[in-house]
């Protein structure tokens, strides 16, 4: 994992129960990079690290076997366990940690608060401002250090 301290990691998944008797475990993943779920990937844990040797999607969840994790005991011990690893760079990704306290502006460059916390959507997430407004990530057209530029329909936020 190369020399990241514990602060530069991000949360990325959860255990969240064990799945069958050989060491597997469910994995509820909190990204949507599809890197972060494949053979050889290492995460961080409270517990030291944890290598993937195998993954299979399961519903909207992964079973995911860890590297020496071979007993139904083993992977009773990871329940819970949160799985961290470093931010992929990404340039042009949003993350939801800079969007915490950005600016939002419209086109025109009219205030329109500050993202307060990002909703999980069943369409889109959305960006929850410090005045109670809702904005879907999908009528974010830029962002940069600090702010995020939104090109709302008329009356979304009335």
């Amino acid at each position: 994992m190369g020399a990241e301290r514990d602060t530069d990691l991000l949360e990325v998944g959860v255990v969240a129960r064990p799945h069958g008797l050989h060491g597997d475990v469910v994995v509820h993943f909190m990204t949507n990079r599809s890197e972060r779920m494949e053979p050889d990937v290492v995460f961080r844990t409270d517990r030291g690290e944890l290598r993937i040797e195998r993954v299979r999607r399961h519903g909207d969840r992964w079973v995911v076997g860890f590297q020496g994790i071979t007993t139904i005991e083993d992977a009773q011990a990871l329940r819970g366990l949160v799985l961290r690893a470093a931010p992929i760079d990404d340039p042009g990704a949003l993350w939801v940690h800079e969007l915490i306290g950005a600016e939002v502006v419209d086109v025109s460059g009219r205030l329109l608060g500050t993202v307060s916390t990002v909703l999980e959507g069943p369409a889109s997430d959305l960006l929850e401002l410090d005045g109670g407004g809702l904005i879907p990530l999908r009528f974010v057209v830029g962002h940069g250090p600090d702010h995020v530029t939104v090109d709302i329909p008329p009356g979304l936020l009335d």
